[in-house]
């Protein structure tokens, strides 16, 4: 299971989704957004000559990275296991699983949440059962769960073989806040959870991928029903103990528990201790060892089995080393069990390579396997960080440069101007809706644009398959029958899901495509959020209440409402966009008023507005950055702060200009009408809000 820090995310969106995804787990992996280099300058590493992987030459690598600056300003604890040829070459500790107690990381003992990484495990014990004839990679799940309640209009069964490849089609159903819990108590079988949540099927099975945990979750209990034993006792009967991992379990209790490293969050605080929902978790309850994934990995590597003691058969090994979906052969997506490495600059994600990633609060892993080098790798630690991505790019552009160099590929027909429309459009994630690239073509070339990189252009180095001219990585994209894309995979919003093209939008009878509010409108009919309908009026000068806003804000953010029974306003009662307002009061966005009621139905002022963006941002972003926005109108005292930080990001539409003197009218007092709130929302979807403070922060705050 992964825990999505989503870093960077600038997005008003995505900012909330933040305040609640810091108690979430099992989100999607963590994104490549951070630090991107200089596309020139990413090659000139992956041609270094290979260090051949000796222990000597390995310590050396490990004492060299943990020495950086870089790694020790977010390390509190890390394990390191390289296995190749069917020996460790290394495995070594750094830094503390308890800062307070100073006891350090002890290969041996020191046991890690593995989070996602327990994905592929799960495949592993689905896989021994294919071998048994307990499963049929192509059946219908519900052979083995028995019938589940849950949507399909399409006619086609979401296989077991769509769970292991996170290609079920299934809507996202991500855990929920409450999932991490101080309960010690209580237990949640795996198949309660899967009945309660069950999410339905909204693409094509087998059509698409999105890094799915429910999926990976529903896979245990296929387990748990085909081998008629409860999950946890088939896990430790079938794969710890025959590879003799004496330290791994699902269940935090007895030494698992006592062994078990603190969690430290992004600045090094720790985290107190905390349960997961249901008690085992298949998709990211494991706990283990370092040395533990050692013997796993090396089992793997050797065909499914170390001293005589045999997991899987050789030929089922190699079927779980095989990418089997991918939008481009540069760009797979996932095996049974594993999925794509980062991509490194030119050199996309190279196919030879399987990893596994997982993220809970306060930890993260990654378990990167070359089959061909008969090689592993697995690095856990104990605070939420970058680590991984720092140490595996280091790794393999010291021990295995191949892996590094840019790609070349097979000759391809370049596409014209015209023939580039083809990917136009916008394109939302599968899984955070509210992340979403704009796709265009510019001066005849292809160009992307979203939020947090802004805009780049693409240049095509094979069919369908693209290089951002800024960092050097690879976009690709999944065609339909017509000749239009579908699917697009790129590597910084998501790198673990596609995203998925909207339709165009069609504007509305009082919204042509003529009209200066256009095109916020019909981006947000592209991506759902307004009826796509031509023949409806939108009334675009018309004002919006209090709970339309909210409520659209955090629609758009991918939140649900609040499933808190005592509302914080007592006009809220019976109001149909309650949960949404009870929601907006427990992210911060909303504080109490001096009525003590919320008044949900009357219009919003701009300013009003504003301060309710301002109250998610600011904690990132302070004031000082906006003091010298200059403002004219009349804007209240207690608004000022928000209404510069709006004017700054760029938060209004095409009527607001500045004056002479530089200085803008926001017209904060007056009515948000319904264009004014489209274009809001199409800025935070499209303005490159952190390259708009760095460069404010830069000038001083000019």
């Amino acid at each position: 299971m992964k825990l999505s820090l989503l870093r960077r995310r600038s997005a008003f969106w995505t900012r909330t989704v933040l305040s609640a995804a810091l108690v979430l787990t099992l989100t999607a992996p963590a994104v490549q957004a951070a630090a991107v280099p200089p596309a020139s300058t990413a090659p000139a590493a992956a041609t270094a000559a290979a260090k051949p992987l000796t222990t000597e030459n390995a310590a050396a690598f490990l004492k060299q990275f943990f020495s950086s600056d870089a790694v020790k300003a977010q390390l509190s604890g890390a394990v390191v296991v390289v296995v190749k040829d069917g020996k460790t070459v290394i495995e070594e500790g750094f830094g503390f699983a308890d800062k307070d107690a100073k006891s350090k990381v002890d290969p041996d003992k020191t046991v890690f949440r593995l989070a996602s990484v327990s994905k592929t495990f799960t495949a592993t014990a689905a896989m021994q059962l294919v071998e048994q004839g307990k499963l049929d990679l192509k059946a219908d799940f519900q052979t083995y769960t028995g019938p589940m309640a849950f949507d399909n209009p399409f006619g086609v069964p979401v296989t077991v073989g769509d769970l292991l490849t996170h290609t079920t089609g299934f809507r996202i159903q991500d855990p929920l806040p409450e999932d991490i819990n101080q309960d010690f108590t209580t237990k949640v079988s795996i198949e309660d959870y899967v009945v309660k949540h069950m999410p339905p099927v909204v693409r094509e099975p087998g059509t698409s991928y999105m890094y799915d945990n429910f999926a990976s979750l529903l896979l245990g209990l296929v387990v748990q029903k085909a081998s008629g034993m409860p999950y946890e006792d088939y896990m430790q009967q079938h794969v710890f103990a025959p590879l003799k991992m004496d330290s791994s379990g699902f269940l935090l209790e007895g030494k698992l528990k006592d062994n078990l490293a603190t969690a430290y969050d992004a600045t090094g605080k720790e985290v107190d201790l905390y349960n997961v929902t249901p008690t085992v978790m298949p998709h990211g309850g494991m706990l283990s060892t370092g040395d533990d994934v050692g013997r796993f990995m090396t089992a793997f590597l050797n065909g499914g089995a170390v001293d005589n003691n045999r997991i899987l058969k050789a030929d089922t090994v190699q079927s779980m080393e095989e990418y089997h979906s991918s939008i481009h052969p540069m760009l797979p997506n996932t095996t049974y069990g594993f999925e794509s490495a980062f991509q490194l600059p030119g050199a996309g994600s190279s196919p030879k390579i399987i990893t596994k990633a997982g993220d809970l609060i306060g930890f993260s892993s990654y378990m990167f396997l070359i089959p061909e080098q008969n090689t592993g790798v697995f690095i856990g630690y104990n605070q939420q960080s970058t680590l991984r991505e720092l140490f595996y790019p280091a790794f393999i552009q010291t021990f295995f440069p191949q892996y590094a160099t840019p790609v070349k590929l097979d000759a391809y027909k370049p596409m014209s101007a015209d023939a580039l429309k083809a990917f136009t459009g916008y394109y939302a994630d599968l899984r955070i809706k509210s992340m979403v690239s704009t796709v265009s073509v510019q001066n005849g070339a292809l160009t992307i644009n979203d939020a947090f990189l802004g805009s780049r252009k693409l240049i095509q180095i094979d069919d369908n398959l693209f290089k951002d001219e800024l960092t050097g990585k690879l976009t690709g994209f999944a065609m339909k029958d017509g000749g239009q894309s579908a699917y697009m995979k790129e590597p910084y919003l998501n790198p673990f899901s596609y995203a998925q093209k909207g339709p165009d939008g069609v504007g509305y009878a009082d919204v042509p495509a003529s009209h200066p509010y256009a095109t916020p409108v019909m981006m947000l009919q592209s991506l759902d959020y307004l009826p796509n309908d031509a023949s409806l009026s939108f009334e675009p000068d018309s004002g919006v209440t209090r709970a339309q806003y909210v409520r659209l804000m955090l629609e758009s953010s991918g939140l649900k409402g609040s499933t808190t029974e005592k509302l914080a306003f007592p006009d809220l009662q019976g109001h149909p966009d309650a949960a949404f307002i009870q929601q907006a009061v427990e992210l911060g966005m909303i504080e109490g008023t001096a009525s003590g009621e919320f008044q949900p139905d009357r219009v919003i002022s701009r300013q009003e507005a504003a301060v309710m963006i301002w109250r998610m941002y600011s904690a990132q972003y302070p004031d000082k950055l906006f003091q010298k926005v200059k403002l004219s109108g009349n804007t209240d005292k207690w608004a000022v702060p928000a209404v510069k930080m709006a004017v700054a990001l760029g938060l209004y539409g095409p009527d607001f200009k500045p004056d002479a003197k530089g200085a803008m009218d926001y017209k904060s007092r007056a009515a948000l009408s319904k264009k004014e709130n489209a274009a809001i929302l199409y800025a935070l979807f499209t303005n490159p809000i952190d390259q708009i403070v760095s460069k404010l922060s830069v000038q001083g705050g000019k």
